[in-house]
């Protein structure tokens, strides 16, 4: 490996991190409603998102690597469609993870618009994928299956039940 190949390495790596919030504040001001669902999902049932997020993979990376083994040309389209579709909605979840941390970032005292959250939480989580091993072995796959567990249930309009207010639970109640 030549001085050229670990420049564009670096390089390209710099163009995604740099790209990555972009694409996550694109997907929340072109779709927000669908967004903003999977927001509510990741905050109010995140174990749910993850063993959505695995069911789906665990359906379709059998069929896309099935796909892509078969020589004829429209087949191995499809496996690439079936690639695109995934890595899609998993970045439509993702928008959702960063809206929620930088939800939580807007709550613990920073004054800013709900795209500067979203940004700020797109670089936090962008930031703690970096770090070695943890991030790259942990982080990363867990929000990626539970970002498109989460794309899942908000492209399906599948809604958490609202929690009743404490008050209604306590009405019934005579001391």
């Amino acid at each position: 490996m030549n001085l050229g190949d670990v420049f564009a390495f670096f390089g390209t790596l710099l163009a995604i991190g740099l790209a990555w919030p972009g694409l996550l504040l694109a997907w929340s001001l072109l779709v927000p409603t669908t967004v903003e669902r999977a927001r509510h999902r990741l905050e109010r049932t995140p174990w749910r998102c993850f063993w959505l997020g695995g069911l789906l993979l665990a359906v379709s990376i059998p069929l896309v690597v099935i796909l892509l083994k078969i020589p004829a040309g429209p087949v191995q389209l499809a496996g690439w469609l079936a690639v695109f579709v995934l890595l899609s909605g998993a970045s439509l979840g993702a928008a959702g993870l960063a809206a929620l941390l930088g939800d939580r970032l807007r709550g613990a005292g920073l004054a800013v618009s709900r795209p500067g959250a979203l940004l700020r939480g797109a670089v936090a989580l962008e930031l703690a994928a970096v770090f070695p091993l943890i991030g790259w072995f942990v982080l990363i796959p867990l929000a990626g299956v539970c970002a498109l567990g989460a794309a899942g249930f908000a492209l399906l309009h599948w809604m958490p039940r609202p929690v009743p207010a404490p008050e209604a639970v306590h009405a019934g109640y005579t001391p």
